[in-house]
């Protein structure tokens, strides 16, 4: 079994990355908003991101859950962690 520490993500790095996604997704609704087409467009539009930003969600999710789950150990109620 293996000792080493898992590593944690910085503040700063979530803070990034929060911002980047804040910045992301106002940039395609103002590029939607700005879109010169029917208001059922640019409906069809913003209701295409928000279902890819959830699918996107749902996949790293998933991901992590895999990961860990390849990752984790089962321990007996008598052992050490």
């Amino acid at each position: 079994m293996s000792d080493t520490p898992v590593k944690q993500n910085t503040a700063a790095f979530y803070g990034q990355s929060v911002a980047s996604f804040a910045a992301a997704m106002a940039a395609t609704a103002i590029g939607i908003y700005q879109l010169e087409a029917d208001p059922w467009v640019r409906a069809f539009l913003g209701i295409a991101v928000l279902y890819l930003v959830t699918s996107a969600f749902t996949l790293a999710k998933v991901i992590r859950d895999r990961q860990d789950a390849s990752t984790a150990h089962s321990y007996g109620p008598f052992e050490k962690l």
